[in-house]
């Protein structure tokens, strides 16, 4: 749909006043995560885009650490699960306990029930547990019997895993892993910047502990509203469209990109205009994004084409739009 002047006008002063807010939760969030401005820029686009996110790598990267800091910066309720494979899913969800005054079972709400989740160590947890977060992340409520409780209308999980290669871990199911819309691969920081934080790991673990609430739920779902007015090309669309039925026509592919997978790809790359400070998206926007966004959706047939077969996808879309030249 075609802008006009006063459309335009009024959408850049919206991205100028959300561009202040998200500077201010960056600053905070660089007080403690050190070296991984890429990492922070993924975080805020899983929750612009009013997604999920899924943070895999090794133990002892401050995977976790990261989170608390994001949930710290936000005037939200936030919780933190300790996935293990003794937990249940009533831990998760809550369960019915007989109130001896009023003398009938009533509902005590479990940790699912905030407004930032970090589901630690997801992939320690058995499968049915895993499962339990299904609904409220699909669906933004849970049922208990015949009762379905709203959430809030800002419910954001991240969730942290190893690598399914390491021992005592349950591989998330692919129904689940579509659920999240970005996988971040957490790796190393550059050897200057690991030498800085051994120097100032106090100082880092002090900032920790006097991180600002920066911004409210208001806010933040403000900036999700936001996301929304980001002006995307047609072109752009055709594009993801073309990516997404490319994926089901790759022989090297098993399991394909469906349709939600899509419409998310597009809520993230208006995520990464906007906390780029852009009123549009452009190009470049796909091939940095096409990996986080769709990379752990897909099942390949062997490893040499999980290797490369998205890749190849994206550089020939890419291809196509350089040659229109639409930015």
């Amino acid at each position: 749909m075609l802008q006009t002047a006063e459309d335009i006008r009024l959408l850049n002063e919206r991205i100028t006043y959300s561009a202040g807010f998200i500077d201010k939760i960056h600053n905070e969030l660089g007080k403690v995560i050190v070296g991984q401005n890429h990492m922070i820029e993924r975080l805020l686009i899983g929750l612009l885009s009013n997604g999920h996110i899924l943070l895999e790598g090794v133990p002892g990267l401050a995977k976790t650490l990261s989170i608390r800091s994001l949930a710290q910066t936000i005037n939200a309720k936030f919780s933190r699960i300790q996935f293990t494979p003794d937990l249940l899913p009533m831990d998760l969800l809550g369960t019915h306990i007989f109130d001896d005054i009023k003398k009938e079972f009533i509902f005590k709400k479990g940790p699912l029930f905030c407004n930032i989740l970090l589901a630690d160590e997801i992939n320690r947890a058995s499968p049915k547990v895993q499962s339990a977060l299904l609904e409220c992340m699909a669906e933004n409520q849970i049922t208990m019997g015949e009762i379905t409780y709203k959430l809030s209308d800002l419910f954001f999980t991240i969730a942290t895993q190893n690598p399914v290669e390491m021992e005592g871990t349950y591989p998330l199911p692919a129904a689940q892993l579509d659920r999240f819309f970005i996988k971040i691969i957490f790796g190393y920081v550059d050897e200057e910047t690991e030498l800085g934080i051994y120097k100032d790991y106090l100082g880092i673990n002090n900032n920790l502990l006097t991180l600002q609430q920066v911004l409210g739920i208001h806010e933040i779902l403000f900036l999700q509203q936001q996301c929304e007015n980001v002006f995307v090309h047609e072109e752009i669309i055709k594009a993801v469209r073309n990516i997404v039925w490319a994926t089901r026509k790759n022989p090297d592919i098993v399991l394909a990109a469906s349709t939600r997978s899509g419409i998310i790809f597009l809520k993230c790359l208006k995520a990464y205009a906007l906390v780029n400070g852009r009123t549009y998206v452009i190009e470049d926007d796909i091939k940095n994004l096409s990996q986080p966004v769709l990379h752990h959706r897909l099942i390949y047939r062997n490893k040499e084409a999980k290797a490369g077969a998205l890749n190849n996808i994206v550089l020939a879309e890419m291809d196509r739009l350089s040659k229109l030249k639409i930015n």
